[in-house]
Order: C-alpha cells, then sequence, then structure tokens
C-alpha cells in the first residue's frame, strides 16, 4: 500500500481544496459538524433544498458525479479522485445526502442498462441536483430475500401497470424518480421472473406514505403502487433479466455505503474527554479506557483496510471484499459506542435539545438509528454469507426454493 498522493493527485487535491474554500456553504458548517450520527439535518433551513443548492453549484464548477462520464454531467474522473473528492469536502459532504443513493445506485444502474436517450436525459439532470431519485427494492414479504417480491408488473400494449408494496424506501417523499424491480412472470423461479424499470414518482396511483421513526426523523417510507402505467421505454434490461441489473445497484449500494459509513469513533473519544463520572473524567477510567482501546484498533484497522482499496483504485485494479468487510464492522461498532455511552451517561442520555442537551442527545440518536445501518445494503447476516462464499469460498447456504417457480414456493396471504 503507498499512503502517499501521486504527483498527479496532489495536484487535483489542491485544486479541490481551493475550490472547496471559495465555494463551500460556510454559513453551515458549525452545525453540520456537530449533526450527531443517525440525525444529519438543519435547524432553520431545508436540507434538500441545501443540498440541490450545493449539488448545483458543485455540477457547475465541474465537481457533481466526478467519476461519470462528462456527457452524462461528470467530470470523467479516475476513482481515486472521486475518493480525495470526498476527504476533501469532508462535512460539507453531509449535504449531498439526498443524492447519494441517485448518484451512487440509480444513476449507475441507469448508465449501464439504459437507453442512450434515458441516459443523456436523466442522468446530467440528477447530477445537477434538479432530479433526485430513490431505489424500490424491499417489501414487507422482501427484505434481505429481494427476489422474493411480490409487486406485480403486467404487460398491455406498450405499456406496463404496476401493482404493489415497497417499504423502506429513503428519500422516496421528495424523490421525482425512483428505480423499480417488480415481478412479470411468476411461473418460473423466484430469481428469473423480474423486470427493472424506473418511473415517476409523481404517477397517477404511486402514494408514499413517511414512516415515523424511533429517533423522530422520517426518512423511510411505504410506496404503494395502484395501477401505475410505466411505458416499456422505462425498462432497464431484458424482461426477466431484473436479478442481473439488480446486482448493479446492490454491487454499487455495498460500495457506497460501506465507503462512508462512519462509527462514531472520535466523538465517542471527544465525549469520554469531557464526561465527568463519580471519580473523575470517563477517559481516565481503565475500564473506559479498555473500551476505547478496542475501538480504537478496529477504527484503524477499517482505515487501512480502506487504503487498500484505495491502493487498488488508485492503481486501476479493481478492490476486493473490503467495503463489505467495512460496512459489517463499522455497523456494529456503531451500535456497540452508542450503547455504552449511553450506559455512561445515565439519565442524561435522554436529553436532546440545544448546547450541552443536544451533546448528551447525540448518543441516543446514534442508538436509535444504528440497527438500520445493520440492514440498509444487505444486513449483517447477508454480508456474512457473501464474506463467506465469495470471498473463502466455503459452501454456499442451502436454498430449497431456488429452482422452484415462484407460485409454487408456500407461502401466506399471496
Amino acid at each position: 500500500m503507498n499512503f502517499d498522493d501521486t504527483p498527479q493527485e496532489a495536484e487535483f487535491r489542491a485544486v479541490a481544496r481551493k475550490w472547496i474554500a471559495a465555494n463551500a456553504p460556510k454559513e453551515f458548517e458549525e452545525e453540520l459538524s456537530k449533526s450527531s450520527l443517525g440525525r444529519i439535518r438543519l435547524a432553520k433551513h431545508n436540507m434538500v433544498e441545501v443540498g440541490k443548492a450545493w449539488q448545483k453549484k458543485k455540477a457547475e464548477g465541474g465537481w457533481a458525479c466526478l467519476h461519470w462520464p462528462k456527457e452524462y454531467g461528470g467530470r470523467g474522473a479516475t476513482p481515486i479522485e472521486r475518493v480525495i473528492w470526498q476527504q476533501e469536502e469532508g462535512v460539507y459532504g453531509k449535504l449531498t445526502q439526498p443524492f447519494q443513493i441517485g448518484e451512487g445506485m440509480c444513476g449507475p444502474t441507469v448508465m449501464a442498462w439504459g437507453s442512450e436517450e434515458a441516459k443523456r436525459r436523466y442522468l446530467p439532470k440528477l447530477a445537477a441536483g434538479e432530479e433526485i431519485w430513490c431505489q424500490l427494492f424491499s417489501e414487507p414479504s422482501a427484505g434481505s430475500d429481494v427476489a422474493g417480491l411480490r409487486t406485480r408488473a403486467e404487460k398491455k400494449g406498450d405499456n406496463w401497470v404496476i401493482n404493489g408494496q415497497k417499504i423502506w424506501t429513503s428519500g422516496a417523499h421528495y424523490s421525482d424518480y425512483g428505480l423499480l424491480i417488480a415481478r412479470t412472470d411468476p411461473n418460473v423461479p423466484k430469481h428469473k421472473g423480474l423486470t427493472m424499470f424506473f418511473l415517476d414518482m409523481k404517477s397517477r396511483g404511486v402514494e408514499v406514505r413517511p414512516i415515523k421513526q424511533a429517533n423522530g426523523m422520517q426518512e423511510f417510507n411505504e410506496v404503494y403502487f395502484t395501477d401505475v402505467v410505466i411505458p416499456d421505454s422505462q425498462r432497464l434490461g431484458a424482461v426477466g433479466e431484473g436479478w442481473s441489473v439488480s446486482l448493479t445497484t446492490l454491487m454499487n449500494e455495498r460500495m457506497s455505503i460501506g465507503a462512508r459509513l462512519a462509527t462514531g469513533v472520535p466523538e465517542m473519544f471527544e465525549f469520554c474527554s469531557n464526561l465527568m463520572l463519580e471519580d473523575g473524567l470517563a477517559i481516565d477510567d481503565p475500564a473506559v479506557r479498555s473500551k476505547l482501546a478496542s475501538w480504537a484498533v478496529k477504527a484503524s484497522g477499517l482505515k487501512y483496510t480502506s487504503y487498500r482499496a484505495i491502493s487498488a483504485l488508485s492503481k486501476g485494479e479493481r478492490p476486493g471484499p473490503e467495503n463489505s468487510i467495512g460496512k459489517l464492522v463499522s455497523g456494529l461498532m456503531l451500535q456497540d459506542i452508542a450503547t455504552y455511552a449511553m450506559d455512561l451517561e445515565g439519565a442524561a442520555g435522554s436529553l436532546t435539545g440545544t448546547d450541552e442537551e443536544q451533546a448528551n442527545g447525540q448518543f441516543q440518536q446514534m442508538l436509535l438509528s444504528s440497527p438500520s445501518m445493520r440492514i440498509a445494503g444487505g444486513t449483517d447476516e447477508i454480508l456474512r454469507n457473501i464474506v463467506a462464499e465469495r470471498v473463502l469460498g466455503l459452501p454456499g447456504d442451502i436454498r430449497v426454493d431456488k429452482d422452484v417457480p415462484y407460485n409454487k414456493i408456500p407461502t401466506k396471504g399471496r
């Protein structure tokens, strides 16, 4: 591994740093820096509108969706230049939260499977922050088992008619378009009867119902489809090949999440350095120091494992399973750290508000949101299976329904 920038990378970093210094919305820097993990919001401004303004400014300066081709709104940058940009963007990267699914998952899928007309119509607007996309995959009866979905798509002339329900759809309430996978043939095994589409979220028959989360946020939604009409021109890939298309989305999802997921370690060190226990500062307590040391070692391991991926990208190589490992470890760490911080705080951990109260409450928000971090982009169990089967070469899980036609699989309420 080489942790140093090449001359070209150093030059790119300097240019990026200069542009950010001149253009970043510094009025939000302090608030973004204090945003607790799992609860990123602005007190007096709409996060989506501020995000759109920042995304538009980046697009005008040639800094949006860096790795995309220029004709689709990107910069044509290398993967390592994208990593450098994310490092330099720092806390302002939180403003792009509404666009992460579109940029990291939906856009690459449209780029890989869409028509040239679709790519030139939708990708530049996505990159410029003019349109927001969401990902319509999970269902009440098909979470980790995406291929077990029930939402139906029936062909009628040159159109498809969609009926069904999706759940846990991040950002659906403010999205303009969505990537939708549906069942088009129930007479074949579940992985073979799926087809991928994209649709206008304002289409007749689309109903979005926000889900109130335990931490007070409403980032996820239920989405219902009642006789929603989608033209065949908005199909991605061949009919029945939706699973292959979805793998493009899922691969990019795990890479995007694994590369960005925080652990809470810096916040925990700062917190313990200021928290007074009965016998003095928390950081001077041997038991606390032991916990911090353990997390510091894991965080260091995650950091250098990530550097392995960055080094591979810098050499033009394809990285290995680093991002899957990163998501698996960091998601669990986030939950453990938040739980321990709440134990140290006692009753103060239930407080939220301003100043000291807000500092006390940040770990409450982390704890309430941390379970979702272990589910989004693949549950811990799914990721362990991937590592076991595709990295370690262990025998695959027994899948009794693998070759059974979907409509022959025993289930309730179909």
